[in-house]
């Protein structure tokens, strides 16, 4: 995955995912070439008729230009009638990306959004270490990407190559060198987190 330095989150319940797709794919055709600095998106709607949508972009400045253009507000205004409720929104310059093979290819993709009693803490827990190690223990993982918000609050996507191998990798009995960093971010968070599955991930980047 490309260095990644703002995500803009969106979410919310759709009355059409095929719609919401195509309306999604039309944006790539249409508007992408035009978006300085848009690196790449995932998206995809879970059992329950939620999109769930992470923009990548190369700074903050780029996401913002690209919000203000006519043919933008234009294409939202379409995309929004497709919630059936308001959609939310998470912008967010706090972002770590991983990437053990090709995030482009998961079969699977998995949302979660939570709340953390020490952010920092976290994150300093995921960055530490020998990346081969969970590579390791976890080759069904083509990646993550992880984004904080305000008040705590966190949102991670993590690229699966199959729902089926994700399944299997869960059961897993972590090296001792993980174990203890795990226990450690379980016991961080704040209540438990929310996840959305996206069993037909949609991945959307620049030719």
């Amino acid at each position: 995955m490309e260095v990644v330095v703002f995500v803009q989150v969106f979410q919310g319940p759709v009355s059409d995912a095929g719609k919401a797709r195509s309306a999604l794919d039309r944006w790539v055709e249409e508007l992408a070439p035009g978006a300085e600095g848009w690196l790449g998106s995932t998206a995809g709607v879970t059992d329950d008729g939620t999109l769930v949508a992470l923009a990548r972009f190369d700074s903050e400045e780029a996401a913002m230009r690209n919000s203000q253009r006519p043919e933008q507000g234009a294409w939202w205004e379409e995309m929004a009638a497709l919630f059936t409720s308001d959609p939310v929104f998470h912008d967010s310059t706090v972002v770590d990306a991983d990437v053990y093979g090709d995030p482009d290819e998961a079969g699977f993709v998995q949302v979660m959004q939570g709340r953390s009693k020490d952010p920092d803490r976290v994150r300093e827990l995921m960055n530490a270490g020998d990346p081969s190690v969970w590579q390791g223990f976890r080759p069904d993982i083509l990646g993550t990407l992880s984004v904080g918000h305000p008040d705590s609050e966190w949102t991670m996507a993590i690229y699966f190559t199959s729902e089926e191998a994700a399944r299997e990798g869960e059961q897993k009995e972590p090296p001792p060198e993980l174990k203890a960093a795990m226990e450690e971010m379980d016991s961080l968070a704040d209540g438990e987190p929310l996840f959305f599955d996206i069993r037909n991930p949609w991945m959307h980047r620049p030719d």
